[in-house]
């Protein structure tokens, strides 16, 4: 069995049952703009936990840099107030798909902030506002997200 954790975040358990049964795989581009009509970019999911801490340091970057709001990508712990959507907190995120080309800096991510055991999916929209990133909704919970794919 893969480590549950990436970040200090336990990932949720019906992600790790599809890891574990090596069936977190991705359904297919047309399956994907059904449930996430407004991701444009084509994506490719993150394999197992040790990936996903790979993938997720690039939030780090991003966060880090007092350049970079364009990606709207902050760490909590540093604000007088508490996050929210359109900005991602990346101290309660890991990110579980990354764009398949790339440059294309686009992701999915599960958000903590909403419930540590079924966390909410969220995607970076470049496409409403070319100027600045916007991270949305793409499900309310990890587990409604991987019956809408299909898994």
């Amino acid at each position: 069995m893969a480590s549950s954790t990436v970040r200090g975040l336990v990932l949720p358990a019906p992600l790790m049952s599809l890891l574990d049964r090596e069936l977190w795989r991705h359904p297919g581009d047309a399956v994907l703009a059904e449930v996430i009509p407004w991701f444009k970019d084509p994506l490719s999911f993150v394999s197992d936990p040790g990936q996903m801490a790979y993938a997720s340091r690039s939030m780090d970057m991003f966060a880090d840099d007092p350049h970079s709001a364009f990606f709207r990508q902050a760490r909590g712990s540093r604000g007088a107030a508490p996050l929210e959507l359109p900005w991602l907190d990346v101290e309660q995120a890991v990110l579980i798909a990354i764009t398949r080309n790339p440059g294309d800096d686009g992701a999915l991510a599960l958000d903590y902030r909403t419930d540590p055991s079924d966390p909410r999916v969220v995607g970076s929209d470049f496409w409403t506002d070319p100027l600045l990133c916007r991270w949305r909704v793409a499900a309310p919970t990890f587990s409604g997200f991987a019956r809408s794919l299909g898994l």
